[in-house]
Formats: C-alpha cells, structure tokens, sequence
C-alpha cells in the first residue's frame, strides 16, 4: 500500500510541478527562447502572496490570481523592453539576458526583502484526508486542484480563443502570422507574460507548504528544465506529462534510496530516457 500512496503523492506533487513549468515551455514554444529567469518568477509569486496573507488577510490559494496579474504585468514590460531586443540576436545574448534578468530579481528579491524565510499559517495546513489506508495531505490536494484548472483554461485558451490560436501560428510561422495580419509582437508579449504568470500563480498555490526567500527560485530551476526537456522542450502536453512523472519518479525513490538520493534517481531516470527518445516523451510541438 505505500507503492500506491507514494504514486499518489507523487501526482499530487507532479500536477503542481507541471503548471510552473507550462510557462517555460510555452515561452520556448512561441518564442525560441529558453527563458533562465522562469523560476524567478515563482519566487515573485511566492512574495505577492505572502504579502497579500500578512497584510490582507488573504489565503495564499485565493491570493493566486494576485500572483499571476503582478507577474503577468512584469513580464508584458519585461518581454517589451528588453526580451524583444534580443529575438534575432545569437542564442549566447539571449542566455546572458535571461541570466541577467535572473540576477536583478533575485539580488532585487534580497535588497527589498531580506534574507529571511518566510511561511503562512493556514486552517489546512496539516489537515489531511482519508481514503482508507490511504491519506491525502490537503494542501497538496488544494494546489494540485488549481493548478489542473489553471492547466485546463490554458489548454482551452491555446485551442478555442482567437488569441490561443494567433499564438500558435505565430509559433509555427512568424513571417506568414503576420500576412494574416497577426501582429507578431503582440503575441510574443502575451506569450511572455502568460508563461510568467503561470509560473508566478503555482509559486502562490504551493506557499501553504514551503517556505519563500529571495533564492526560493533556485530550488525549482533544475527541476522545471527536467520537466520541460523530458516532456518536449516546446510542448505544453509534455510539460504535464513531464511534471507528474517527475513528481511520480521522486515520489517513488523515496521509498527504497534515502531522501538525498531523490534528485539522483530522478536524473539518472531522465538521462535513460532522453537517451532512448532525444525529443522527450512527447515530444516538441511548435
């Protein structure tokens, strides 16, 4: 019965890895651009609702959608300014302004806030529920919850609004999305801002169980490569596939390696089968 309660913790975990990985995915996908300073945006998020918890007196879940307008905000000024200056430059420039962007934020995070962690307190922090032998923790249940809706509005926004649609012409197609009259520039702003505003919202949905500093982010940024890479670097389906199966992977190590094993059976995992499909498990789709 662990078998079965650890793969079940392991999707819980997984759907949440999922959702702060569709927006770098989504970003590469739309854009090319393999964007080093995604997971910084989870850490925006994780501070806005922190913020909105101690001040507002918001719940960190309901505090959400706070999260990603704030980061969505950022990244439509972000992708603006600086991102749309580099599209057609070496692929080198864009790594040094991701990595760059990363840098502001992270030492930005430090300056305003300082170094200390910082957590909630909510009436379902430790609340679990039973299903037989087996438990569900909560929070874990709550988080996983809404990042399925989150990934479900996307998936319909990318298939049914005009606006999904003139994305992922302008991903297949830049030069004949804009004969159509797309106006490409747009879309690569939306796509920026959407990508980082996902992220931004599962940093605020995972804050009932840990704790936000300024380096919150680098804790993730591994993991979130692995996601996207082992589903399909491009591939919004990948990164969920990805996302349980890291989050399935880790899960299940635990029980027979010790905990500081979990990453190493994960990459070792991850290297077997890019090895076997270079394109990932499902595979980039532009």
């Amino acid at each position: 019965m662990s078998f079965v309660q650890a793969i079940l913790d392991g999707l819980l975990v997984g759907g949440v890895y999922a959702v702060i990985s569709i927006g770098l995915t989504l970003v590469y996908g739309v854009m090319g651009i393999v964007n080093f300073a995604q997971a910084q945006f989870l850490t925006i998020g994780m501070f806005v609702a922190w913020f909105a918890w101690a001040f507002l007196g918001l719940d960190p879940v309901l505090a959400a959608p706070l999260s990603f307008v704030v980061a969505f905000a950022i990244g439509w000024v972000v992708q603006g300014q600086l991102i749309a200056r580099i599209l057609s430059a070496p692929a080198v420039a864009q790594i040094f302004l991701t990595v760059g962007i990363l840098i502001v934020i992270e030492n930005g995070s430090l300056l305003l806030f300082g170094s200390e962690f910082r957590s909630v307190t909510t009436s379902y922090q430790t609340a679990a529920l039973s299903l037989g032998p087996l438990f569900i923790s909560v929070p874990y249940l709550i988080a996983f919850a809404m990042s399925l809706v989150c990934g479900v509005l996307l998936w319909w926004f990318m298939r049914a609004s005009w606006f999904g649609r003139a994305m992922r012409a302008t991903a297949q197609n830049p030069s004949a999305a804009r004969l159509m009259g797309i106006n490409a520039e747009l879309m690569y702003k939306l796509a920026f801002a959407l990508g980082v505003g996902l992220t931004a919202f599962g940093g605020a949905v995972i804050l009932p169980y840990v704790t936000v500093f300024p380096g919150v982010g680098s804790q993730y940024v591994v993991l979130m490569f692995t996601v996207v890479v082992l589903g399909g670097l491009g591939s919004i389906a990948g990164a969920v596939v990805g996302g349980l199966a890291v989050g399935v992977i880790q899960s299940l190590s635990s029980l027979f390696f010790p905990i500081q094993l979990q990453n190493l059976v994960l990459f070792v995992v991850f290297i077997l089968v890019l090895a076997v499909r270079p394109q990932g498990l499902i595979g980039a789709v532009r």
